[in-house]
C-alpha cells in the first residue's frame, strides 16, 4: 500500500494538541510545518512547562488548563493529538465522544481503532478514535506485516531500544501498557500466535539511536527474497518518516533478525530520538489525510 499525502488548498484543520512533553513539543512543530494543519491549541498542566513556551513562541494558544480547557473551546477542533499517557486518554475520549473531533492517540491506551500507516492506510479509519500502538510498533509492525504476508512465519519477536534521556515521565510510567499493546498489535497485524514485545530504555552515553530489532523464525527462508521485501516496505515508510532505514537483514537457517534505525527528522528533538519521530511522523500523515476527507466533503475550519 502506497502511503499518499494530499494537499488540499482553502481548508485547513483545526488541530489542539494535548500534552507538553517531548512528543507534544515536536508534534505542534510538525504541525507548523504542514501545509494543511492550523495548531489551534495547546494544553498541558504546568503552566512553566517548556512545551508550553515552545507554542507560544510559535505564535499558538496556550493552556494549562488540561482536557477542560478542549471542552471549553469556542467550536470544536478537527483533531486532537493526545500525548498524555493511556489512562488519561481513556478519560478524554469518554469526555470528547459525542464530539465531531478525530482523536488521534498516541499513548498506549490500547483503545480505539489501530492504525499503521503503511499496513492499514489512513483513509479507511471508521472511528473517531485512532490509536497509533506505539512507537516500537510503528517501527517493527511494518517489517513483520510484510514477512507474515510473503512467508510462514511461525514466531515474531520485536525489541525496542530507546535513550533514557528521551523516554519521559509518561513513558516511564506506561510501560506495561506499552508492551501489551505493541504486543497485541504484532499478534494481530501478523497473525502469528507466538509474539513478545521488549522495551529497552538505554542509559548509555552518548544516548542510543532508536532502534528496532525484528526476530522471525521462517522454515525455509531465503535470504534474497526476505531482503526484497524488507527494503521495500522500508522505502514506503520512508515516504512519512524519511528518517527510517534498515541497518541489518541476517539469515540464519531458520532465524531471520531485521534491524532498522530511526533518525529523527525534528526541528526539537536531538537525531537520536526516532521513537518519537516515527509516530508523530504517523500521527500528523492522519491528520493531514483527515484534512483531505473533510476538504473532499467541503466541511472542516476555514482558515
Amino acid at each position: 500500500m502506497t502511503v499518499t499525502q494530499s494537499t488540499p488548498t482553502g481548508l485547513r484543520n483545526r488541530v489542539a494538541v494535548i500534552g507538553t512533553g517531548a512528543i507534544g513539543q515536536d508534534l505542534v512543530s510538525k504541525v507548523h510545518r504542514s501545509p494543511v494543519l492550523d495548531c489551534a491549541l495547546v494544553v498541558g498542566r504546568n503552566p512553566d512547562s517548556a512545551g508550553l513556551a515552545h507554542a507560544a513562541r510559535l505564535g499558538y494558544p496556550t493552556s494549562a488548563g488540561g482536557i477542560d480547557a478542549v471542552l471549553a473551546a469556542d467550536q470544536p477542533f478537527d483533531v486532537l493529538l493526545d500525548a498524555t499517557s493511556a489512562a488519561a486518554h481513556v478519560e478524554h475520549w469518554r469526555l470528547l465522544a459525542d464530539t465531531p473531533t478525530l482523536l488521534v492517540d498516541l499513548t498506549p491506551s490500547k483503545i480505539g481503532q489501530m492504525v499503521v500507516p503503511t499496513v492499514t492506510g489512513t483513509a479507511r479509519s471508521t472511528g473517531r478514535d485512532v490509536s497509533l500502538i506505539s512507537c516500537g510498533g510503528q517501527a517493527s509492525i511494518p517489517v513483520a506485516h510484510a514477512l507474515a504476508e510473503r512467508f510462514a512465519v511461525r514466531y515474531l519477536e520485536v525489541v525496542s531500544t530507546v535513550a533514557s534521556t528521551i523516554a519521559g515521565r509518561a513513558t516511564r510510567l506506561n510501560l506495561d501498557e506499552y508492551v501489551a499493546t505493541t504486543q497485541h498489535a504484532l499478534t494481530t497485524f501478523t497473525d502469528v500466535a507466538e509474539t513478545k514485545a521488549i522495551l529497552n530504555i538505554s542509559p548509555a552515553v552518548p544516548p542510543a539511536t532508536f532502534r528496532t530489532a525484528v526476530h522471525a523464525v521462517i522454515p525455509g527462508a531465503d535470504p534474497d527474497a526476505i531482503r526484497s521485501v524488507v527494503d521495500s516496505v522500508a522505502a514506503r515508510v520512508r515516504e512519512f518518516a524519511p528518517g527510517y532505514r534498515v541497518i541489518a537483514c541476517a539469515v540464519t537457517g531458520e532465524r531471520v533478525v531485521v534491524s532498522v534505525e530511526v533518525i529523527a527528522d525534528s526541528d526539537v528533538l536531538p537525531h537520536y530520538a526516532g521513537n518519537l519521530d516515527i509516530i508523530n511522523s504517523a500521527a500528523i500523515l492522519v491528520a493531514e489525510q483527515h484534512a483531505a476527507r473533510l476538504s473532499a466533503a467541503g466541511t472542516g475550519v476555514r482558515s
